[in-house]
């Protein structure tokens, strides 16, 4: 056999099982992606959110997010997390300003970000995590829900159940989702009524949602509360609009959208902000 051969059959080996993951630097920045094929933890010099007094409107959440996390970075007992509700209410943007408002106090605590198709990955991520033991992890999973023939919910159990071994000490799971069950409700109705034992039928993926500690719901924003967050926007970055007027290009920006949310009045002052010459980023 030629050494070209050889050198193939290595090669084609290394993409079969490629070397283990290196101890990742959790030093290196304040979060992380997690990836697969290879595994790798990418870290996020930069996280992309806002500040926590800018999100308006979800006073109770936010209250009771801070302090879970605060004792968890603190090295204490916490829940996992579960964020629910409304399209646009600031779920995922909560996660990530209560991480960057601890950050300071906090340095060991980082974000890692884990994507729902990853799941199945998630035993060897809770491996690497497990390996540093001064670190507190946030694992955060944004958009997460399952359709009925959805296999990766059994994975998700590894984080909220954690097995033989149990879940990592220094390890919460915070996740965002539209459904409070993490499956359609019309999904739910078909199996019960077609199962012969109704009541088992769904109880499996049901009860998921159930093993999270806190469940945080996020309902959509009243009109005050919206022009609140444009208001807020508006300070902080120094766009100074007549108040009629502004209130009046929001207003019809909502109508437009037909909507109303956080997500519409950010959208909003983008908008604003590029028309009035002040870069947001």
């Amino acid at each position: 056999m030629t050494e070209d051969a050889l050198n193939r059959i290595a090669a084609a080996l290394e993409r079969i099982a490629p070397a283990p993951l290196a101890a990742p630097d959790f030093a290196a920045a304040p979060a992380f992606v997690w990836h697969v094929e290879p595994d790798r933890l990418e870290p996020v010099p930069q996280v992309s959110r806002i500040a926590l007094d800018l999100l308006i409107g979800v006073n109770r959440s936010r209250d009771t997010l801070l302090d879970n996390t605060r004792r968890f970075a603190a090295g204490l007992s916490a829940n996992n997390a579960l964020l629910w509700g409304a399209r646009g209410m600031g779920k995922s943007s909560l996660v990530k300003a209560i991480h960057g408002t601890l950050q300071a106090e906090f340095p060991a605590l980082k974000i890692v970000e884990l994507q729902r198709e990853d799941l199945p990955s998630v035993g060897r991520l809770l491996t690497h995590l497990r390996a540093a033991p001064d670190m507190r992890f946030v694992l955060f999973c944004d958009d997460l829900s399952f359709s009925h023939d959805d296999q990766h919910y059994k994975s998700l159990k590894a984080v909220l159940d954690g097995g033989i071994e149990g879940r990592p000490d220094n390890v919460v799971l915070y996740a965002t989702s539209n459904r409070r069950h993490l499956m359609p409700r019309d999904m739910i109705e078909n199996e019960r009524s077609s199962a012969i034992n109704p009541s088992e039928a769904v109880e499996e993926k049901v009860s998921l949602s159930d093993r999270f500690g806190l469940w945080l719901g996020f309902h959509p924003c009243t009109q005050d509360e919206y022009l609140s967050m444009i208001d807020g926007y508006c300070a902080a970055w120094g766009v100074d609009v007549d108040a009629d007027t502004l209130r009046a290009e929001a207003i019809e920006w909502q109508a437009t959208r037909g909507a109303r949310s956080g997500r519409v009045a950010w959208q909003f002052f983008v908008d604003l902000a590029g028309r009035h010459g002040v870069n947001v980023g």
